[in-house]
């Protein structure tokens, strides 16, 4: 399978991985090129950016949630159809698992999909120094992925100082410089980059940074690099290995169960591989708002509530009575509800926001929620069931946490493993049709879940149409 790709990588975080790659994926849009965008690692909201370049949704790729073979058939299952995908990479190029590990790098994401790398280096303050910090960077690339260098933050004439330098020293192509623009700037809080929809004037501010990219890049050598990528192994297994027994066995006993997805301005972390998982596990998905919307969807057999910053709503979602008493309602009637982190936080007795005002809430969870100031959680875990329920008998799924407030009920019902350092800790809600705790998860780590889910909406919705 030809796969024309890149991927965007840094020597480090704040380099501005993300605003090159949303320059490029701009200009590609503008060249008329079917373009595919990729995240490496657990991030939501880069691909937020890319969703909003190039009007489709934007996917995750990493290599601790699904190994080094589905890795490469998720990347292959979207980028089939692309004339080219470009893939962020997460932090420093070789930062991986508990920043030590290679599992969860961007350079373990272009080896396992055989990609070539375009390094951003942010040169600002930097002359020769940038020299040996290049031949570090080569000299760990054992298979030689790092094609091109893009300088940021610099001028145009250190820029062809330096280039021939660089050129001279070592076996890579400079493509270019992107001068230092202050008022090119995406701002950050404490869960990363604000959303595209809290930037002021998106639109001209990503017009304005591919207008620049595309002086001062050649964006011809960087596609042409693209192009050169080896060819891939045709064919996924995803679909006769993972999916497809369960979405026959629901098909054939009556209509698709719905599951209702909340998704505004304060839940709108997910992964679009989630979804599709629930989808090929048999569900139909429609979308709903906390906010804006008077209660749950009609026709919904089952909740998901994702992750986002509902600490930031939380007096609008307090005073959407009539959505909270119908979620309420729903867990009383037993109708499945998975929920993580935000969703977790919106399911309590009451929610602190960071300003320490206290709200009232769902009430599905028997405590209350609090605003640390400092991460409470961070970082990838596995997760068991004590007693199986969602995953079956000795099997885990993995995900990640990352969260600046807490509970006085976490759960106890799963256990949560650091995979690098070894520690546990209890947590998860996870009884009969609820699966809800701080945790965000990655359902192509372990596709029974997505399947146990559907499978309970489908009980479900066979209870209500009896009942009815």
């Amino acid at each position: 399978m030809r796969a024309p790709r890149i991927l965007i990588g840094a020597t480090g975080s704040g380099s501005g991985k993300t605003t090159i790659t949303c320059a490029l994926l701009e200009i590609l849009k503008r060249q008329g090129k079917k373009v595919q965008a990729f995240k490496c690692g657990p991030d939501y909201i880069d691909p937020m950016f890319h969703r909003t370049v190039l009007g489709i949704p934007s996917k995750n790729l990493d290599t601790f949630f699904t190994g080094e073979k589905m890795t490469a058939e998720l990347f292959m299952e979207s980028a089939v159809n692309a004339d080219i995908s470009v893939m962020e990479g997460v932090m420093g190029l070789y930062d991986g698992l508990g920043g030590i590990r290679k599992e969860g790098s961007a350079y373990d994401l272009a080896t396992v999909t055989d990609t070539p790398v375009i390094l951003v280096i942010d040169a600002h303050g930097m002359g020769r120094s940038i020299l040996p910090l290049i031949a570090g960077f080569l000299s760990y690339d054992t298979i030689h992925l790092i094609r091109g260098i893009i300088l940021n933050r610099t001028s145009g004439a250190f820029f062809e100082t330096i280039r021939p330098e660089i050129e001279e020293s070592f076996p890579v192509e400079v493509l270019g410089y992107f001068p230092n623009q202050k008022e090119i700037l995406l701002e950050s809080r404490h869960l990363g980059l604000k959303r595209p929809e809290e930037v002021e004037k998106m639109a001209e501010l990503l017009a304005k940074t591919a207008d620049m990219l595309e002086k001062t890049v050649d964006i011809d050598r960087l596609f042409a690099i693209a192009e050169g990528a080896s060819e891939l192994p045709e064919g996924s297994t995803l679909e006769k290995d993972s999916y497809g027994k369960q979405k026959v066995h629901l098909q054939k006993s009556g209509k698709r169960p719905v599951i209702a997805v909340a998704r505004d301005e304060a839940f709108c972390f997910y992964y679009e591989d989630n979804l599709k998982a629930l989808e090929k596990a048999g569900a139909e998905i429609v979308f709903f708002s906390p906010l804006h919307d008077g209660s749950v969807p009609k026709e919904a057999d089952g909740l998901l509530l994702p992750g986002g910053y509902p600490e930031l709503y939380a007096k609008e979602l307090s005073e959407n009575k009539t959505m909270l008493a119908d979620i309420r309602e729903k867990a009383e009637l037993a109708m499945p509800i998975v929920a993580e982190c935000g969703g977790f936080m919106y399911l309590h007795q009451t929610m602190e926001d960071t300003e320490h005002h206290v709200y009232e809430m769902a009430g599905v969870v028997p405590g209350d929620c609090f605003y640390t100031g400092k991460l409470v959680r961070f970082g990838y875990i596995e997760l068991t069931e004590k007693e199986s329920n969602f995953l079956p008998e000795n099997s885990s799924i993995k995900g990640h946490e990352f969260h600046y407030f807490d509970s006085t009920a976490n759960g106890d019902d799963c256990v949560a493993l650091k995979p690098v350092s070894g520690k546990k800790y209890d947590c998860v809600f996870d009884k009969n049709s609820c699966f809800v705790g701080f945790p965000h998860l990655y359902y192509p780590s372990a596709p029974q879940f997505a399947e146990n889910f559907v499978k309970k909406a489908k009980n479900y919705a066979d209870r209500s149409e009896v009942n009815s």
